[in-house]
Parts: structure tokens; sequence; C-alpha cells
């Protein structure tokens, strides 16, 4: 089933360590960490803090379930190729978990391209409110696609800086936040804040807090894109353990600090807490603070619209070496670029893009509302896979295994045990955003199970019949 390793495919080898390294923590640092994380604050108070904490301990569990995978089984397409490997002994299930992991993921990245183009525009818009946003939103989709098919080392080195700004802004932040809270700054004094006045640290109870740890799961997404990074370094095994080992500290040091401060200075109560960063900046007096966040948010959009850019059609390039896409996608250019799997993701994007604008209210909101799950899904196969693969390798070359799962195998049923209650809160949610969001991200997986099951009947037509797999040593890999 898997027969080739990292060395030929085709792709190059030009990403270094500092890129992965940034990959891994930039991935994770979006749009949602500077704009979203006040709506969870709303609804939770300051408490939005454990929510915080809660998700991001599931995401650091599940980056290390997958950096033990792909530092022992550097392949390329990372847990697309972990799913149908944990199930090879069973053809069938491994086929169609490989196929859905694969498709979900492209899925789940191609509406973030869009989205983020979206989103890219209208902070464009701040400073040039004339400009239509249609072509703002084009403009930044297009260069970002140039900017792909140009070299992975021109990807690397993007990802790299702009993963920087957003890194550097946010440790800034968390020091002048630390400044004023303990009264550093000129006209503040030693003081908490609003962290337990305005109805008290968890001012709705333990529902809110839950409910946000819920909704922030799709904040975190984007760590693991380094491990599908890693199939295009010289030594994917070395960069993918350092990589998440950094990924994993830096992770709940950024989300969970930036969150204390903003809930001490701005009061959870209050419209300001719509847009926390700024807020919290004109608290400190800190002069165009609103000129300063929306040039950092546009910053983490590029580096966002970038990264999901490169994650879609990787995907799509694994998906194709195993006939579970198009063949023709698979052409590589001269310098090592998947150029079809880049131009086929953009398609969805500039399709999301025109029916944001032609069917705002009919087709666009199934767009938005259907892919958000499917990063879940995602990560409970990542789960499940890890825990099958695992017993594997300790019995066919355990001295394969450089990055250990903590306390295993009990994380990692917690961690499944974990998404299913995550999952399931989200189909019975008292918040109408989150249950429609699965729900329909819910009708999606079938329509993919759907696409599946039809790739199967034309396969098995043109071929008299399904092949047989044979199960795969771990040590060929």
């Amino acid at each position: 089933m898997i027969s080739d390793n990292h060395n030929n495919t085709g792709l190059q080898h030009s990403l270094k360590q500092r890129h992965m390294s940034m990959i891994a923590i930039g991935g994770v640092i979006g749009a949602g960490l500077f704009v979203g994380s006040g709506v969870i604050a709303k609804a939770a108070g300051p408490a939005a803090i454990l929510s915080f904490l809660l998700t991001g301990g599931l995401v650091v569990l599940i980056m290390r379930m997958l950096g033990e995978l792909a530092s022992s089984l550097p392949v390329v397409g990372s847990f697309y190729e972990y799913a149908r490997l944990a199930f090879d002994d069973k053809p069938k299930v491994s086929k169609f978990l490989g196929f859905m992991s694969g498709w979900m993921y492209w899925y789940f990245w191609v509406v973030v391209v869009a989205l983020e183009a979206i989103a890219g525009a209208k902070l464009v818009n701040f400073w040039l409110p004339e400009v239509p946003s249609w072509a703002i939103s084009l403009v930044l989709l297009v260069s970002m696609t140039v900017l792909n098919l140009f070299s992975v080392k021109a990807f690397g080195e993007f990802e790299f800086w702009f993963a920087s700004i957003k890194v550097v802004a946010i440790v800034v932040f968390l020091f002048v936040g630390a400044l004023f809270i303990t009264g550093s700054l000129p006209n503040s004094i030693p003081s908490l804040g609003f962290l337990t006045s305005n109805g008290g640290f968890m001012p709705h109870g333990w529902g809110p807090v839950l409910s946000g740890a819920v909704a922030a799961t799709a904040f975190y997404s984007g760590a693991e894109i380094v491990t599908i990074a890693a199939a295009e370094t010289s030594d994917p095994a070395k960069a993918i353990a350092r990589a998440t080992n950094s990924v994993i500290t830096r992770v709940l040091m950024f989300y969970v600090g930036s969150m204390f401060v903003v809930v001490c200075i701005v009061p959870w109560d209050s419209p300001a807490i719509a847009t926390p960063f700024v807020s919290a900046l004109k608290v400190m007096n800190i002069p165009y603070a609103a000129h300063i966040m929306n040039a950092i948010i546009l910053t983490a959009v590029l580096s966002a619209l970038n990264s999901s850019l490169y994650a879609s059609s990787r995907m799509i390039f694994a998906l194709t070496r195993r006939g579970d896409a198009p063949t023709g996608l698979v052409k590589l250019s001269k310098n090592g670029v998947p150029i079809r799997a880049i131009l086929f993701s953009t398609l969805f994007a500039y399709f999301a893009i025109a029916v944001s604008y032609v069917s705002a209210d009919l087709v666009f909101p199934f767009i938005v509302n259907s892919y958000g799950i499917l990063i879940l899904f995602v990560y409970l196969l990542i789960a499940i896979s890890q825990l099958r693969l695992r017993r594997r390798l300790e019995r066919e070359c355990p001295e394969r295994i450089k990055v250990r799962m903590w306390l295993f195998p009990y994380l990692t049923y917690f961690t499944i045990i974990a998404m299913l209650v995550i999952l399931g809160a989200m189909s019975v949610s008292s918040d109408t955003e989150q249950r429609v969001s699965f729900w329909f991200g819910l009708l999606s997986v079938v329509i993919m199970s759907v696409m599946y099951y039809i790739k199967k009947l034309v396969n098995d037509d043109r071929n008299g019949g399904e092949a047989a797999d044979t199960k795969v040593e771990l040590k060929h890999v």
C-alpha cells in the first residue's frame, strides 16, 4: 500500500528547520485568536481562559500523537496515509478512511483559502474603502497562488517571516500587557482589573466555558500542517520531532497568555470585547492601536491563506498518488511544485469568493457551515490511527519511534473520547451556530462518502473487480 518514501516523490526538499518551526507555530496563530477570541470571552467571561486551556491541551495531545507517527513514518500525505496504514489488514476500511481523511482535510483548507481571502479584503478596506472587496480578494488569492507555484522554498520563506511577525506581535503584546497589569506603565496601577469583577471569573457557569472550548477547537487548527511539510525537508523525522515539541509549549503560552491579558484589561461584558486586542491596546494608551492591530491581523490572514493553499495542494497531491483523485493532478514543475494540484485547489476558492457576493444568503452559508467540524473528524482519525500504528511499530520496528506519545494508550483513549464528546456537544448545543455547523458538516461527510462509493463502483467496473491489498510491513514504509 505504501511502497515509496519521501525521497522519490519528485517533491523538493528545500524546507529548513527554521521554516518548519515557524510553519508549526504560525499555522495555529490565525485571525481566530485576534478576533474570534472576543466571541468566546463575551459568552464565558474571564473564564474564556479555561476554554482555550482545555482545547489547547487537547490539540497538544493530537500534535504529540501526530509527531510520533510522522517522525516514525515520514510519508507524503501524513495522516491521510496513516489512516490507510492503520487499517491495511482491512482493505475496505483502509481505503474508505484514507479517502475520507484526505478529502475532508482538503475541503477544510480550500474553504479556509476562500474565507481568508474574503477576510483579507475586509482588512484592506479599512485603509482603502473605495476599492471593491471582491477585487482585493482576487488580488490576494492570485498573489498567494503565484507564490506557491514558484517553489516550496518561497512558501517556506514567506511563512517564516509572516509567522515571525505574528509571534513577535504576541510576545510584545504579552510583555506590554504584563507591564500594564503590574503597574509598570505610566497611568497604570497593579491590578488584575476585570478578571474577577463584573460578575466574577465565571459569570455564567461552566456551560459557556465548555461551549467556548468547542468553538475554540477550530482556532487551533493548522499545527498539523508541519507534518505535511515534512515530506519537503531533507530529514523529515528530525524536523518533525523538533517542530512538534516547539509548538506544544508556545501554543498554550500564546493563546492562554494573551487571553489572560485581554480579560484583565477589557471588561468581558462591554462592546469593546468584540475587538479584544484593539481594545486592550487602546486601554493601555498605545497610539494607532486600530491601525497596528489591523496590520497584524492582515499578516495573520495572509499567512493563513498561504499555508492553507499549501496544505490543500499537498493533500490533493497525496490523494492523486493513491488513485483517490484524478491522476492528472500529480504533475510537478521543474522546481518540484505540484502545479495542477495548486491550481485545482484555488478553483474552489474562486467559486466560494464568487458565491459570497452572488449568493450570500443561500450557497455561501452552507459552505461556511459545512467545513468546520471536518477538522475534528480528521483529528479523531489521527488518534485512532496512532492507537493502532503505535502497537504495530512496537512489534515490527520499535527503533523507529523517536517521539513517544505520553502515557500511551491512556491519553490516546482520553483524546478519542474527548473528541467524541465535543462532536456530541455540538450536535445538541444551545448555540444555533454550533448546531448548524455540526449538521451541515455531517452532510458534507455524507456527500464525500457517496463520492467514495461512486469512485469505487467506477474503478471496480473498469478493473473487473476490487484489487486485493496486502498488509505492509512498517519497516518498508
